[in-house]
């Protein structure tokens, strides 16, 4: 049976996301053998201005996004699609032109006032933050290209190309500091090369499969007017999703003791590791509602919906029910270390559990954003914004951490329970209950039993290897028993049986 445009899309995401992260962690101890921890910690810099320079994106990588699947599910679109493109790249380079600049003029700041250094010199440090510019400037057009090749759901070669660039940066920076120069200047001239390479490709492929016709792609400030709204939507959804997620680390940071605050930044770090479960899936099916919506089917778009949030409660809701249910013993056999189980495990449990929430409105909030409405997520931040840091510290001065990690499921639990509820009054106004109740609640209540008989069924002292046996068992058959009771990935389940078997699963398709 062939494999559908839309699943090779999810799956080319899971294998290029698996195989980045594989690629970006294998080597760090190398890159710590040959740097020292000193200079590693400027790589650290150089992910903080990645994330703080995400602002200056403007909502433009994801306006690209939808506008190309739109407009590549209508017909003699193909020079509208070319115009657009010409012109978000230019106000992209020149971005990056700017960004460039600004870590180039901020660089003898930084090496001599923000940062102590110990064993690197100031001009070392200044040297790097300087080759730190050149390649941001490098790598900031790769959010436009990649969101384009999303948009054209070539989300296959897009991942090609990364995994490529993925291994060859890793590589290539190990031995370039191996046998060449083991300095922190030479691990970033690599980057430089290497962020250039990978623009250049998915640039070149994305301009190569673009449909051809229309005028000479040129700069038109008249193509800005058509987009300008959801842009900035999405601007500011991007600036209230930067302060949701760092707020609490900056106000944890002040009020916890440095100790405490790095046992929550490492259940953060454990928790967060569900939003790759999450990730591909939402970027293969974002611009598949785009096309349903610019194409009007309303009936393909409701099954496309259902079919997604089932999927998607089954990939993260078994897992997250596992590390809430199982983080002492998880901690456990990844730390090796009880005294970091103790204190950590209660605040992983409810970080994960909120990072599920969070995970089961990625559809729900892509649905929005199909259908060019952001205000619905933009005004949400905002009011969250507003009540969660005075709670945060309220909270956080009588409860500790426990309290802060408390307030991040109560925070996506209103997600969940209010903000649904809103969408669905203007985007399929009959399909709200069938959400909480097919696509969430049954796969939630077959895998909740069954990873609970797994908790109460668990020998207190069991070694390391019988323990992450039997807790994959209990993942595994929560997991299938999810499967089974979400409707629609039961029926496709059922077709890929022979025809006797299939009876006993007393299957419906459901629209």
């Amino acid at each position: 049976m062939a494999i559908s445009p839309l699943k090779q899309n999810i799956l080319a995401n899971y294998l290029g996301n698996a195989w980045t992260s594989v690629m970006s962690l294998a080597f760090i101890p190398l890159y710590l053998h040959f740097l020292g921890i000193e200079a590693y910690g400027l790589v650290g810099m150089f992910a903080t201005f990645q994330a703080t320079f995400a602002l200056l994106d403007l909502g433009l990588g994801a306006t690209l996004t939808r506008e190309l699947a739109r407009l590549s599910a209508q017909a003699d679109k193909a020079g509208e699609m070319r115009q657009l493109l010409r012109t978000l790249e230019v106000i992209y380079g020149t971005v990056a032109m700017v960004i460039g600049a600004i870590v180039l003029l901020l660089a003898p700041f930084l090496a001599h006032h923000w940062v102590h250094p110990e064993k690197l010199t100031p001009a070392t440090v200044q040297q790097t933050f300087m080759i730190m510019g050149l390649a941001l400037a490098c790598q900031w057009p790769l959010g436009l290209y990649s969101g384009g090749l999303m948009g054209l759901q070539r989300q296959v070669s897009l991942n090609v190309i990364r995994g490529i660039t993925a291994t060859l940066r890793g590589t290539g920076a190990v031995l370039l500091l191996w046998l060449v120069s083991p300095t922190i200047q030479a691990f970033f001239i690599w980057q430089i090369v290497l962020a250039a390479m990978q623009t250049l490709a998915i640039r070149w492929w994305l301009w190569r499969i673009l449909p051809a016709g229309g005028p000479p792609a040129r700069f038109h400030r008249q193509v800005l007017g058509g987009v300008w709204r959801f842009a900035a939507g999405m601007s500011g959804i991007a600036v209230m999703s930067i302060i949701l997620t760092t707020v609490d680390k900056i106000i944890l940071s002040k009020l916890l003791t440095l100790e405490m605050f790095g046992y929550y930044t490492l259940a953060g770090v454990a928790a967060a590791s569900l939003y790759r479960l999450i990730s591909p899936i939402e970027g293969a099916i974002y611009p598949r509602f785009t096309q349903l919506v610019a194409q009007g089917d309303q009936t393909g778009l409701i099954d496309l919906y259902h079919r997604s949030c089932q999927m998607m409660s089954v990939l993260i809701l078994p897992g997250a029910l596992m590390v809430a249910l199982f983080s002492r013993e998880l901690l456990l056999l990844w730390t090796r270390n009880p005294v970091t189980v103790e204190h950590t495990h209660i605040l992983l449990s409810l970080l994960v559990i909120g990072a599920a929430l969070n995970g089961l409105m990625y559809l729900p909030y892509s649905l929005q954003l199909a259908h060019g409405w952001t205000k619905l997520a933009f005004y949400t931040n905002v009011v969250a914004v507003v009540l969660l840091t005075p709670t945060l510290v309220l909270v956080t001065r009588r409860y500790g951490a426990v309290g802060a990690a408390s307030v991040w499921v109560i925070l996506n639990s209103g997600y969940v329970l209010i903000t649904l509820q809103l969408m669905h009054r203007r985007l399929l106004q009959d399909e709200k209950w069938r959400w909480y109740a097919r696509d969430v609640s049954l796969p939630f209540a077959a895998c909740l039993a069954v990873a609970a008989l797994g908790r109460w069924l668990l020998p207190d002292q069991l070694a390391l290897l019988p323990l992450a046996l039997s807790l994959a068992m209990v993942w595994l058959a929560a997991t299938s028993v999810s499967l089974l009771a979400s409707p629609q990935l039961r029926t496709q389940l059922a077709r890929y049986l022979p025809c006797g078997l299939r009876n006993p699963w007393k299957t419906e398709e459901i629209i």
